[in-house]
């Protein structure tokens, strides 16, 4: 799967930001899918999807109260629409010349940067560094659907790994296991929601 652009950049801070695509272009970033913003100076942030958000217009808003909506008239509306779908992603690291660190970046992506989501490639190259180092991030995001998060975001991974795909989401559980030996309830949740996955 190649790497392709999915959107623009809103807004940033150090831990995350909000990326903006139109719904024509809405069809490839998923729940828990691994992104990349390029900064120039062979420096990009990585992140992943946490959330997917669709606010509503006017336009839409009268439509939905309308008996008969045409087929032209909500593809006109989905095609043209000027509302962007938003995209919140959680940095989960850095990548300057060719090292990756799983860290908080030194400085987010900018206004109107491109948003482009990893090829499988990539995102076995970003799994792959360290102990999952990214992890810690997840696991500190308050606003995000952790289990559920990680759930996705380990089945595309793994799916990405191939044939040491059992071997890496076993090593990606036992890492969970050892970070959230002691908070019992959201292990508990983590867990759950892996193991719709496995």
């Amino acid at each position: 799967m190649p790497s392709y652009e999915i959107g623009r950049l809103l807004r940033a801070g150090t831990t995350g930001f909000i990326a903006g695509c139109s719904v024509s272009q809405f069809e490839a970033p998923a729940f828990g899918s691994l992104v990349r913003a390029p900064l120039g100076d062979d420096y990009q942030v990585y992140g992943l999807i946490y959330d997917i958000h669709i606010d509503d217009d006017g336009l839409v808003r009268q439509l939905v109260t309308a008996e008969h909506v045409s087929p032209e008239v909500m593809k006109d509306n989905r095609e043209r629409r000027i509302v962007p779908v938003e995209m919140s992603v959680l940095s989960a690291g850095y990548k300057q010349g060719d090292r990756i660190q799983h860290l908080l970046p030194p400085r987010p992506p900018l206004s109107l940067d491109v948003i482009f989501l990893c090829d499988d490639k990539e995102l076995v190259q970003f799994t792959d560094v360290g102990r999952f180092g990214y992890f810690r991030h997840i696991l500190r995001a308050k606003d995000a659907p952790i289990g559920e998060m990680l759930a996705a975001h380990i089945q595309q991974a793994g799916a990405a790994h191939g044939q040491l795909s059992d071997r890496w989401k076993e090593a990606a559980t036992q890492e969970l296991i050892t970070l959230l030996r002691d908070d019992y309830p959201t292990l508990m949740s983590v867990l759950g929601a892996l193991g719709e996955v496995f």
